[in-house]
């Protein structure tokens, strides 16, 4: 007897369905606009020099990348400045949102995730993959979660071969 006849690959005999979050990386160079580069000795934003920096800036630079504005120094900066960053970036990046890098993932996952039909899923048994090459926020899996779990059978975390279940709907 052949030994290859006995080995039976019973993750693929169980109907489980691998969904990776890492499908909806979003498109596009990432950038951090900070602010405090801008303010007088970190703390004040002056705005006449402000209002100068922004009509001279290049903001083609910014063509096609996504953009999170913050500010790491500890001051106050009026909602205005950011706002007008926002206007100026706005006709040449693909998105700008207020905030880090986690919060630009965050939001670039979940529109990534809301284009999605998840009706394909409909009671299945799905797999959220729990690695692979791009970083995926903790944000996108609980946006997944929480559309997955109206629709699907059940719901796991992991590999298929080691999951960790998450939801299973009660028949």
């Amino acid at each position: 007897m052949d030994i290859q006849e006995n080995i039976v690959n019973k993750v693929a005999q169980s109907g489980l369905v691998t969904l990776d979050p890492a499908a909806f990386y979003p498109a596009g160079e990432r950038v951090i606009y900070d602010i405090k580069g801008n303010l007088f000795h970190e703390l004040i934003l002056r705005e006449k020099d402000f209002r100068d920096f922004v009509k001279e800036h290049d903001w083609t630079q910014y063509e096609g990348k996504n953009v999170g504005i913050t500010c790491t120094a500890d001051a106050i900066v009026p909602a205005w400045a950011y706002m007008l960053l926002a206007n100026r970036m706005a006709p040449y990046a693909r998105e700008v949102v207020f905030g880090d890098q986690d919060v630009l993932e965050t939001v670039l996952f979940e529109k990534e995730i809301s284009k999605a039909d998840f009706e394909q899923y409909r009671d299945q048994r799905i797999v959220l993959k729990g690695c692979g090459d791009n970083a995926v926020p903790v944000s996108a899996y609980v946006e997944l979660t929480r559309k997955l779990t109206p629709i699907v059978k059940s719901l796991m975390f992991g590999e298929p071969c080691s999951t960790v279940p998450i939801y299973k709907r009660k028949d």
